[in-house]
C-alpha cells in the first residue's frame, strides 16, 4: 500500500549506491504487501463512513488472488446486498443487482468516491500497480505509536498511468507492518491520510486490523474499515473471478 519520490542522478559513480537503496525500499514494500495480504485470501470487512450528522456502515465479504484479481460482495445494509464488484489486473466492473446491470468503470470515474465513502475506485486498482508504475525510496525513521518506521516514498514513472503526485508510506521495522500512508496530488498538495492501528494476529499472522481514511480538508469526515475474519492462503481459482461469478454471488 505506498512510498515516496526517487532522486535523479547525477554522477554516474553514484548509481550502485541508489540502485541498492531502491531495492531495499521496493523489497520492505513487497513484504509489508505480502504479510498483509497473503497470496490469496478471503476476509469479512466493516465499513463505516463517518458524515457530519449522520453514519453509515456496511459488511463485506472480500476474496483476493495475487494482485491482479479481487471480488467484493456487499452482505449488508439490505438495500445493497447483492451488490459486487470485481477487479481483473487494472480494470473494475460493478454489478447491481436492482436492476440486473454490469458497469465497467472508466479511467475517468478512478479518482470517485468507491460506495459513497473516503476510498477511491483507483485504491481498489492500486496494488497491482504499486511496484509496476512507481519509483521507490526509502527517505527516513519515524516512530508510529511504539513502532520504529521506514518512512518511504513513493513517486509515479514519467507516463505512468496513476492518479497521485506522491504517496508517502510508513512500515514498521518489526514486522513490515503498514501503520500510515499519506496521499497527494500532482501539485503535492496533501489529499488525505490513512492510518492503521488495533494490530491482532489473524490466521496465523499479526496485522492493523483497524484502517482509517481521512481527507484533510472534509472535516469531520472518514471512513473506517475493520477486519472481522480473514483467512489468508484461501485456496481460489482464477475462474471466480469473472462477470459470471460476480452476478452470482449472495
Amino acid at each position: 500500500m505506498v512510498l515516496l519520490r526517487t532522486t535523479l542522478l547525477i554522477f554516474l559513480f553514484t548509481l550502485p549506491i541508489f540502485n541498492a537503496a531502491a531495492q531495499d525500499a521496493a523489497e520492505i514494500i513487497r513484504k509489508a504487501e505480502m504479510n498483509f495480504r497473503g497470496d490469496n485470501h478471503i476476509a469479512t470487512i466493516k465499513m463505516t463512513i463517518e458524515r457530519e450528522g449522520w453514519t453509515r456502515e456496511m459488511q463485506m465479504k472480500t476474496w483476493v488472488m495475487g494482485e491482479e484479481y479481487a471480488l467484493i460482495l456487499v452482505e449488508s445494509p439490505a438495500r445493497d446486498r447483492g451488490t459486487s464488484f470485481l477487479k481483473r489486473d487494472r480494470e473494475i466492473w460493478n454489478w447491481v443487482p436492482s436492476i440486473e446491470r454490469v458497469v465497467k468503470l472508466p479511467p475517468s470515474m478512478m479518482m470517485q468516491s468507491w460506495m459513497g465513502s473516503d476510498f477511491s475506485n483507483d485504491d481498489l486498482v492500486r496494488s497491482s500497480s504499486i511496484m509496476e508504475d512507481y519509483n521507490q525510496e526509502i527517505v527516513g525513521e519515524e516512530m508510529i505509536g511504539e513502532h520504529l518506521c521506514h518512512k518511504i516514498e513513493l513517486s509515479p514513472k514519467p507516463d505512468a498511468p496513476v492518479v497521485w503526485g506522491k504517496i508517502v508510506a510508513w512500515i514498521s521495522k518489526d514486522g513490515y507492518l503498514q501503520l500510515k500512508n499519506e496521499f497527494y496530488d500532482e501539485d503535492d498538495f496533501l489529499i488525505s491520510v490513512m492510518e492503521m492501528s488495533e494490530i491482532k494476529e489473524m490466521d496465523g499472522r499479526r496485522i492493523p486490523t483497524k484502517m482509517v481514511m481521512t481527507p484533510v480538508d472534509e472535516e469531520g469526515e472518514r471512513t473506517i474499515i475493520e477486519y472481522l475474519e480473514l483467512d489468508f492462503d484461501a485456496d481460489l481459482e482464477e475462474s471466480l473471478f469473472s462477470l459470471q461469478q460476480m452476478k452470482r454471488l449472495k
